[in-house]
């Protein structure tokens, strides 16, 4: 399909029809969250045989900070939630649901929130949003809250809006497109294509062209008050040392031999050669090699860096945040600790050692693994949104990550931790060895080799066949065998990653807020207690996700 097809509008008259939240049955869904025995923390060893290095000497950007304010209004949260109207793309995503729902748990008096979501017609987009939002476990709080009029305060607020972040005027039509610019306040882009090796032409569509299309719309909303995007940490490319909270603008901190336009030609090029077999395949290759060759580690990565600089570049004097946190994960507070939505980054790691898949992977056990709780993700975006949305024309940057705290995540800890508790709550009845770092691509190649290899000679030792040295595997064990390198290669930046954030601007927030603003919003990443937080909350939020996923 050409590029260009992804790029043209639709103008589809939509009305609203909120009669669909009758229409379900209602299906309660409670999760309980099963913690670890206190018991459990005195076998996790105070200090980590992974921890060499003083990390105090490691952070020369770290300064004493002063106590937070008294001030009882601090930086205005709740005054600027008040009455406030939203408009949210990827609202089905994991991280636009806990930021829907921290806004209207935080703010029942916020005004509507419109969510752009993606379907086939209206009524998909109401269904969608019944399905994936409303009837949500990470709604159950406000279930509880609102009682039997939950339903009615969710039709007065959450607006199922039909559109494509992918379309010009992005996909809506223009009576929508009017009533909306009318009343929003605070336009949020969280939509996005995650995938590291997507196929470039997608890749772009979204992740480059999306957040400009969505501003261009933002620019025509009368009461517009701020410009919220969600980047990545990572967005800067292979950097080392101290990674700053800086706008990416071409020819400053990003290579002037980037020419975006030239991207999209070259895309719309390669998908116009290679229609019919191995198109994906191809189109996939091309994004890694484009990103590889300007300096950003995967095709993700890539176009999100494009995207900044476009907002960057077409903003004029439009008030803009762009928040960058690092790898995403479950909740660690809010709404409840250990809410998480689908497979993220380290879990399809976690859960092939907890099932005896492999028993280690390729990476330096002293990276740091900069892993931040999707709540305090969201928290620091409120902040950050009402501090900046007073109309001010300037752009900021906020790092939302772990590494540059004063105790980082060593990826050697998170593995130690992750061994301890799957020792103790396995995932099936198998002898779990302590998990082992590989050096080398070859080293980690081989170690998943032998496991398939060996349970392969079980399975036909069971059957009564001699027992024989394999040195080849089966067509399903070779094509596990792929998976796990081709996992290990997607991986490795991350795997290996020494460089560390500056989150000055992130800690400044901090300080502007009174003591009840911090309570109620908290995102000081000082506040974590990794033990806890691996042990007793991310990793049985992962077995409930994972026994779900199975389910469904």
């Amino acid at each position: 399909m050409a590029m260009t097809t992804n790029l043209l509008a639709t103008s589809k008259a939509l009305k609203f029809h909120f009669s669909f939240f009758s229409s379900f049955p209602s299906r309660p869904n409670h999760v309980l969250a099963r913690r670890l025995p206190q018991s459990m923390a005195s076998r996790v060893p105070t200090s980590c045989c992974y921890r060499e290095t003083s990390l105090k000497a490691m952070t020369p950007f770290m300064t004493p900070e002063p106590e937070p304010s008294s001030v009882s209004d601090g930086v205005g949260i709740l005054r600027f939630l008040k009455g406030k109207t939203y408009l949210i793309t990827g609202a089905t995503g994991f991280l636009a649901k806990v930021l829907i729902e921290k806004l209207l748990r935080a703010s029942p008096e916020i005004g509507k929130i419109f969510l752009l979501i993606k379907s086939k017609d209206q009524e998909s987009a109401n269904k969608r949003l019944y399905d994936e939002i409303i009837n949500s476990d990470l709604l159950n709080y406000l279930k509880q809250i609102h009682g039997g009029s939950f339903e009615e305060f969710m039709k007065s607020k959450l607006i199922p809006i039909l559109g494509d972040i992918g379309e010009e005027n992005l996909g809506m039509g223009s009576e929508i497109a009017a009533m909306i610019s009318d009343e929003v306040d605070v336009v949020i882009s969280c939509a996005g294509r995650t995938t590291f090796d997507d196929r470039y032409d997608f890749a772009l569509n979204v992740n480059a062209l999306g957040p400009g299309r969505l501003l261009s719309f933002a620019k025509n909303c009368k009461k517009l008050k701020l410009f919220l995007h969600f980047s990545t940490a990572y967005v800067t490319g292979k950097k080392d040392g101290t990674i700053l909270e800086t706008p990416l603008c071409i020819g400053e901190n990003i290579t002037s031999d980037l020419n975006i336009e030239h991207e999209l030609k070259l895309a719309s090029e390669a998908v116009r050669k290679l229609q019919g077999s191995g198109e994906i395949k191809k189109l996939k290759e091309l994004g890694i090699q484009r990103a590889q060759h300007f300096g950003w580690e995967n095709t993700y990565t890539f176009t999100k860096a494009m995207g900044e600089t476009l907002i960057q570049t077409m903003r004029d004097d439009v008030p803009v945040v762009i928040i960058r946190p690092s790898i995403i994960e479950s909740s660690y507070k809010e709404p409840f600790p250990g809410w998480l939505q689908g497979i993220r980054m380290t879990d399809p790691m976690i859960l092939a050692y907890g099932k005896g898949q492999i028993s280690g992977f390729w990476g330096d056990s002293q990276s740091f693994l900069d892993i931040i709780p999707v709540d305090m993700v969201v928290n620091a975006t409120v902040a950050a949104m009402a501090k900046h949305g007073c109309g001010n024309p300037e752009l900021k940057v906020y790092n939302v990550t772990s590494s540059s705290h004063a105790h980082p995540l060593r990826a050697g800890e998170f593995m130690d931790l992750a061994y301890q508790h799957l020792r103790d709550f396995p995932l099936t009845v198998i002898d779990l060895a302590r998990w082992k770092f590989h050096s080398s691509l070859d080293g980690f190649t081989s170690s998943v080799f032998d496991i398939i290899a060996k349970q392969e000679r079980g399975t036909k030792n069971e059957g009564g066949e001699a027992e024989e040295s394999h040195t080849t595997l089966s067509f399903k064990g070779r094509r596990i065998l792929d998976y796990f390198v081709s996992l290990a290669r997607t991986y490795e930046p991350y795997t290996f990653f020494q460089a560390r954030f500056d989150d000055t601007n992130t800690r400044s927030l901090i300080q502007e807020m009174s003591m009840e603003e911090i309570e109620m919003f908290e995102f000081d990443i000082r506040s974590i207690d990794w033990e806890h937080y691996v042990m007793n909350v991310h990793l049985p939020g992962l077995k409930r996700e994972y026994l779900k996923e199975r389910l469904d």
